[in-house]
């Protein structure tokens, strides 16, 4: 089953607004005169950075299935856990610090093996616990 990323405002402006930000000085820089032919080569690494954003923003969402587990992608960044392995998982709270492909705040802290965990937003955290409990019903939940 597939689960979208949820966004809220404060991760929505962050990265539009870095963006619009990235793009406009571009524009502005170009359009004045002010970029010389020998900076040019900045704009390939601005859209670079633009797309990464872009990336991440859009194209973050989690799958949960019994053959591979938990299957994570947020743009150039994915991998996946076993359902097995996982052992808690922390609902309505936000991981400040470590791995979080994610796109908002207060989803779920998916601990895992011993010392290991990973933040996810899904659209609703309460589907994607009722679903990874089918899965492996020994997952501690909580709050």
């Amino acid at each position: 089953m597939k689960f979208d990323s949820k966004k809220d405002i404060l991760f929505s402006l962050i990265i539009l607004g870095t963006n619009a930000f990235l793009v406009g000085i571009t524009i502005i820089g170009v359009a004045k005169g002010e970029m010389k032919k020998e900076e040019y080569w900045t704009l390939i690494l601005i859209l670079a950075v633009v797309g990464l954003l872009f990336w991440l923003y859009l194209g973050t969402h989690y799958e949960l299935n019994k053959k591979n587990g938990l299957i994570y992608k947020s743009g150039p960044f994915n991998g996946k856990i076993s359902v097995d392995r996982i052992t808690e998982i922390v609902k309505g709270k936000t991981l400040w610090v470590g791995f979080r492909p994610a796109t908002s705040r207060k989803g779920l802290i998916v601990k895992y093996d011993k010392y290991n965990e990973i933040y996810i937003s899904p659209k609703t955290n309460e589907s994607f616990i009722e679903k990874i409990l089918e899965l492996n019903g020994h997952i501690k939940i909580t709050e």
